[in-house]
C-alpha cells in the first residue's frame, strides 16, 4: 500500500460550495444545536439590517419631506432599538462560533493524531515528520479560522444578499434587474477563478509543510551538522525551502487578493447604474426620493456582502486546501489489520516463517521465500552484511510490517490474528536506535507497561531487582529519577539502549529481539547484559542481531542473512567465514 501523502491523488478540485460546506460541517455534527442557535442569531441580525433601508425610505417620504419631525424621532428610535438588538445578536453569534471553532480544532487534532497512531511504520517512512506536524497544526488552524470567523459571516452575507435582491426586485423590477446584472458577472468570474485559487493555496500549504519538514530535519540532526561543519549545506537547503514558500505565498496572496478589486469595480458599476436609472425614474414621476435612498442602501447591502465574500471565499479556499491535505491522512487505513482465525497449528516452533517474501513499497524484494523455525527458550543469532535483511526479518517477527506473501506464525497462530496489545506483550523489541521520552528513567522504563504504572519507586526498584536488572540501574546517578530530556540527548546512546533493554525485559516477553542492542555500550556493561540474558526465564526466546561476533558466540543457532536469503550458518566458525565472504562480496 502506498502511504506517501504527496503521491496520493487529491480530491477533485471542482468541488461545489455546498459539497465543501457539507463535508466540513460533518466535522462538527455534534455541535448542531449550537450551530442552529448561531444561525438564528445571524438571521435575526440580517433581517433587522434589511428592514432598516425600508424604514428610512418610508420616513423620508412620509415625514421628512412633510417636515413632521415627531414621526422622524419615532422611527429613529425604532431604528436605534433594531440596530442595538442586531449588535447583540452579532456579538452572541461571534462568541458562540468562536467556542465551536476551538472545540472543532481540539476534536480534529485529536482525530488526526489518533489516526497517525493507528498507521503502520511504512507510513512514517514515506512522509516527513515536519510535513505531518504542519498538517496537524497549520492546516487545522486554517479550518478553525474559517469555522470560527468566516462561516457565519459567509451565511450572513448570503442571507443579506438574498434579502436585498428580493427587495430590489420587489420595489422596482426593471431597476432591480439593472442593479443585479453586475452581480452575474461577478458570479461567472468567481466560478472561473476558484479552482485556480484553490490550487495556488494548496501549493502554498504544501510548501509550508516542506519548510517545516526541513526545519525539523535540520534541528534533529544538528549534532551531525556541527560535526561535519556543514552549516552551509543545511543553510542552502533551508534557503531553497524558504524561497519556495515565499514564491507560493506571494502567488497565493496575489490570487486571494484578486477578487476584492474586481468586486469593488462591479459594485461601483451597479451603484452608478441605479443612481442614473433612479434619477430618470424620479424625473418621470414613477419613483420617489425616499425609494431611491432605500434602493441605493439595498444596492450597498447587496454588494458589500459580495465584497466581504471575496475575502470569505479566499478563506474558504484556503480551508478547503487544508481540508484536502487533512483528508488524505484521515482516509488512510493501516494494512496491518487483525484477521479472524482461531485455528492453531500444532508445532514445536514458537516462531515460524513459511514461504515468506517481503518488499517495501516501490522497492525490489528484500526477502525471498524464507522458511525457518525458532523454538521456545533458545537463543538465535542473525548475522550478515549491512543491508542483507536482518532487521527486516526481525521487523516481520515483531509485525512492524506484514509479509508480502507467505505467513509468519507465532505460537502456532498466524501473527496477524493477534491484537496489537497481545503481540506487544509477547514480543519485546529493542531497536537499533532506541527512543526515549521526556521525563524520568522510571517513566521510560514503565512506558506501555500497565502492570507497574501505579508502582512507587521502591516497588519498581524491587521489580527491577527481581528481574536481575539492578546492576544496570546503578549506572545512572539518580536512579529511577534521573531526568531524560527531549529525545534523551542528556544521556549517551549506550545508556539509552540500557533503558530500552530494561523496558523490554520488565514486560516479561516470550520473544526478546535485540537489534544491535550492544553496539554502543562498553565491554563491562555488555557482559552485564549477557549475564542478565542468561538469567531470563527458560521459556524466553532470544533473537540477537549483531555485527560484533562475540555477541553471537553462545547462540544456540546462527542464521546467515544476505541478499534476501536466510540460511543456517552451522557452527560459529562457519558463520564467521560466511560473514567475511559476504562482506567481501558487498
Amino acid at each position: 500500500m502506498n502511504y506517501n501523502l504527496n503521491a496520493l491523488p487529491g480530491k477533485d478540485e471542482k468541488v461545489s460550495t455546498y459539497s465543501a460546506l457539507k463535508s466540513l460541517l460533518q466535522l462538527i455534527s455534534h455541535e448542531k444545536k449550537n450551530l442552529l442557535v448561531a444561525l438564528g442569531a445571524i438571521l435575526l441580525n440580517s433581517t433587522l439590517n434589511l428592514l432598516g433601508p425600508l424604514i428610512i425610505g418610508y420616513t423620508i417620504d412620509k415625514y421628512v419631506q412633510h417636515k413632521q419631525y415627531h414621526g422622524v424621532l419615532v422611527f429613529s428610535s425604532i431604528l436605534l432599538v433594531m440596530y442595538l438588538v442586531g449588535l447583540f445578536a452579532s456579538y452572541f453569534q461571534t462568541k458562540l462560533m468562536g467556542s465551536i471553532g476551538q472545540r472543532m480544532l481540539f476534536t480534529l487534532r485529536n482525530t488526526i493524531f489518533n489516526k497517525l497512531q493507528s498507521l503502520p511504520v511504512a507510513f512514517f517512512n514515506a512522509n516527513k515528520a515536519g510535513d505531518l506536524i504542519s498538517r496537524v497544526n497549520n492546516d487545522t488552524d486554517k479550518l478553525n479560522t474559517f469555522f470560527s470567523q468566516s462561516l457565519m459571516q459567509f451565511i450572513g452575507s448570503i442571507v443579506t444578499m438574498a434579502g436585498s435582491g428580493i427587495f430590489l426586485l420587489a420595489i422596482h423590477f426593471n431597476l432591480g434587474v439593472a442593479a443585479l446584472v453586475p452581480a452575474l458577472c461577478i458570479f461567472i468570474f468567481t466560478k472561473l477563478i476558484s479552482p485556480w485559487m484553490k490550487k495556488k493555496n494548496a501549493m502554498n500549504l504544501k510548501s509550508v509543510g516542506g519548510m517545516s519538514a526541513e526545519i525539523q530535519e535540520s534541528l534533529n540532526n544538528f549534532k551531525v551538522i556541527i560535526a561535519f561543519n556543514r552549516r552551509d549545506y543545511f543553510r542552502k537547503r533551508f534557503n531553497e525551502a524558504n524561497r519556495q514558500n515565499y514564491k507560493t505565498a506571494v502567488a497565493a496572496g496575489l490570487t486571494n487578493n484578486l477578487l476584492l478589486p474586481v468586486y469593488g469595480l462591479f459594485t461601483g458599476l451597479a451603484q452608478l447604474t441605479v443612481l442614473a436609472y433612479g434619477i430618470y425614474l424620479i424625473s418621470t414621476g414613477s419613483f420617489s426620493i425616499g425609494l431611491l435612498v432605500s434602493y441605493l442602501a439595498y444596492v450597498t447591502y447587496f454588494y458589500n456582502p459580495l465584497r466581504q465574500l471575496a475575502t470569505l471565499w479566499t478563506s474558504f479556499q484556503v480551508a478547503m486546501a487544508g481540508w484536502d491535505r487533512i483528508t488524505k491522512i484521515l482516509s488512510l487505513n493501516t494494512d496491518l489489520v487483525t484477521i479472524t482465525d482461531t485455528k492453531r497449528e500444532s508445532s514445536d516452533a514458537l516462531i515460524e516463517f513459511r514461504n515468506v517474501h517481503f518488499k517495501y513499497a516501490d522497492s525490489k524484494e528484500i526477502l525471498h521465500n524464507i522458511s525457518l523455525k525458532l523454538e521456545s527458550g533458545k537463543t538465535y543469532a542473525f548475522v550478515g552484511p549491512t543491508g542483507g535483511g536482518k532487521t527486516t526479518t526481525a521487523s516481520l517477527i515483531a509485525r512492524l510490517y506484514d509479509a508480502t506473501t507467505g505467513i509468519v506464525f507465532l505460537d502456532g497462530k498466524d501473527i496477524r490474528t493477534y491484537k496489537p496489545e497481545e503481540r506487544s506483550q509477547k514480543i519485546g523489541f529493542i531497536l537499533q536506535e532506541p527512543f526515549l521520552f521526556t521525563g524520568t528513567i522510571k517513566d521510560n522504563i514503565l512506558y506501555g507497561n500497565e502492570q507497574y504504572q501505579n508502582y512507587s519507586d521502591e516497588q519498581v526498584e524491587q521489580v527491577i531487582k527481581e528481574a536481575n536488572l539492578q546492576s544496570l540501574l546503578t549506572i545512572f546517578e539518580n536512579g529511577l529519577q534521573t531526568k531524560v530530556t527531549s529525545g534523551g540527548d542528556n544521556i549517551s546512546l549506550g545508556q539509552k539502549q540500557l533503558i530500552a533493554f530494561m523496558r523490554a525485559v520488565l514486560r516479561n516477553p516470550e520473544v526478546l529481539i535485540l537489534d544491535e542492542a550492544t553496539a554502543n555500550i562498553d565491554t563491562v556493561t555488555e557482559q552485564l547484559l549477557e549475564e542478565i540474558l542468561k538469567k531470563l526465564p527458560d521459556t524466553t526466546t532470544r533473537i540477537i542481531i549483531a555485527h560484533r561476533l562475540n555477541t553471537i558466540e553462545n547462540a544456540d543457532e546462527i542464521f546467515f542473512v544476505n541478499a534476501g536469503e536466510v540460511t543456517r550458518a552451522g557452527s560459529f566458525t562457519d558463520a564467521v567465514d560466511k560473514l567475511l565472504k559476504g562482506a567481501r562480496v558487498s
